[in-house]
């Protein structure tokens, strides 16, 4: 293990500059949100900001996006459950003002750079695909899904939904629309 040189990291920078970066995102969006104002906002420096994140769309994924219990997929013992709560969970990291505001612009900027794209998807990794094989598994064992069915494949299908959803339809979405989207994803991996 590597000391750290020099004075430690002061971790109240880090949380300060998130919720700055939360709240700034909420309040005039991706476009107009710049490392300067988040700065501001936060009582720190931009020197201090690029240490931690190496751009904006770093910043703001971390921010828009924070890993933790809300990402967390707890194992319901039943595919049916597993699958409505990824997408109950996906629509509610997805609806929130910063996510909302932020969706645009780290899309549009993930597409025009790989390298930004691949450490994004990165960041989660662990978190999209984590545990599900293992379910994918047991219920194929159960007869409840078909066995070509992937963790990736799943995965990318809640996402994709609750991703379209969030950006398109232009209004919340409520319990109704994810029952009706879990029942087709069910359907179409089901046996």
């Amino acid at each position: 293990m590597m000391a750290e040189i020099g004075r430690p990291r002061d971790r109240r920078i880090d949380g300060a500059v998130l919720a700055a970066t939360v709240d700034l995102l909420a309040e005039s969006g991706y476009p107009a949100l710049s490392v300067d104002s988040i700065a501001r906002r936060a009582g720190t420096s931009k020197p201090a900001i690029y240490r931690r994140w190496p751009s904006k769309a770093h910043l703001v994924h971390e921010a828009a996006f924070p890993i933790g219990a809300a990402t967390e997929l707890p194992d319901t013992g039943t595919l049916d459950g597993d699958v409505r709560e990824m997408l109950r969970r996906s629509v509610a990291v997805l609806s929130t003002p910063a996510a909302k505001a932020a969706l645009p612009g780290l899309l549009g900027e993930m597409a025009n750079d790989s390298t930004l794209h691949a450490a994004l998807l990165e960041r989660f990794a662990d978190v999209l695909t984590g545990g599900i094989g293992e379910r994918l598994t047991a219920a194929a064992a159960r007869g409840e899904v078909r066995t070509e069915v992937t963790a990736a494949d799943l995965t990318e299908v809640v996402a994709g939904m609750a991703l379209f959803g969030a950006l398109a339809l232009g209004r919340d979405l409520d319990a109704a629309w994810i029952e009706r989207h879990a029942t087709l994803i069910l359907k179409g991996i089901g046996t």
